[in-house]
């Protein structure tokens, strides 16, 4: 998979009834394609994962496809429970999606040989090739993330824990196992905060939730840093994206819970947050609102 562009991490609507609505979802995927995302992530983080049913999961995963339409890749999320991990692989690959990126098993942590086992039972479920989410209980090794680099369907690693070090080894190690084709990717929430130092290290690409709410932002934001245009990339990372992050670390989930409240803002009525997420309160919704705000005025 070639991702050119931003990543483009959509979020699940739901209806009045809690119901996914896969019209206003493939309305809201076409317009993040058609605005220059490089690569699509249905049912992954900012798409609530952790609150769909594989049957959930699945049937995102095919609106995706189906919205793409080719146009750029597909990536699928899965993880948690394994066999529930096994049944949205399989379904993905039947949907079409053109890999799969591999979150964290639920609940419990094991040795580093489960995790790369984790890793090859859900390989074995399909033929797509998987990018592995390094966070929470899926924290990789360098010898372990290196010995996933010898498997050929393991094409990506995405860091969520922000060490740095660490990241560096296993992009060092990757290289040292001959694999020139592996994709690298900062999946910190608001990624734009910390891409600069990634990018040090040999990771350029990076997961924009902010992009799924205010694409146009976001895309200045990369093109100033795909540009090496650093007083334009500083401006907007005062401006829009500081005071979006001081916003979202006051409550837990809000790196989820603030994208959708951004697109009803915005006039795109993608409903709430399931639990154990919340919403913001009106305060925090009107402070979000002059952050999209001051945003904008910086076009």
């Amino acid at each position: 998979m070639d991702f050119r562009g931003i990543l483009f991490f959509p979020v699940t609507p739901f209806d009045d009834a809690g119901v996914v609505d896969h019209d206003l979802l493939a309305a809201h995927i076409d317009t993040g394609v058609a605005a220059g995302a490089g690569g699509v992530f249905p049912a992954c983080g900012t798409g609530e994962f952790h609150a769909l049913s594989a049957a959930e999961a699945s049937a995102v995963t095919r609106t995706a496809v189906q919205s793409a339409g080719g146009r750029v890749p597909v990536v699928a999320g899965t993880g948690g429970p394994l066999g529930h991990a096994r049944d949205i692989a399989g379904a993905a690959a039947d949907a079409g999606a053109d890999g799969l990126l591999v979150l964290p098993p639920y609940l419990v942590g094991g040795t580093q040989q489960g995790l790369v086992s984790y890793v090859e039972q859900i390989l074995s479920t399909s033929d797509l090739p998987v990018i592995v989410y390094h966070r929470g209980t899926a924290q990789y090794s360098v010898a372990a993330a290196r010995r996933l680099a010898e498997n050929p369907k393991v094409v990506g690693f995405k860091d969520g824990t922000g060490d740095i070090g660490t990241t560096q080894l296993i992009v060092r190690a990757v290289a040292e196992a001959g694999r020139d084709d592996f994709a690298f990717f900062n999946g910190l929430l608001t990624a734009e905060l910390t891409q600069a130092a990634y990018r040090g290290i040999g990771v350029p690409l990076y997961s924009s939730a902010a992009f799924a709410m205010i694409p146009e932002v976001a895309n200045a934001y990369y093109r100033a840093y795909a540009d090496d245009d650093e007083v334009r990339r500083l401006a907007l990372l005062d401006g829009f994206y500081r005071p979006l992050v001081a916003l979202r670390d006051e409550t837990p989930g809000f790196g989820v819970s603030l994208i959708k409240a951004g697109l009803r803002l915005s006039g795109l009525a993608v409903g709430s947050v399931r639990p154990p997420l919340v919403d913001p309160t009106p305060a925090q919704e009107r402070r979000l609102a002059e952050i999209l705000e001051a945003g904008r005025a910086l076009l």
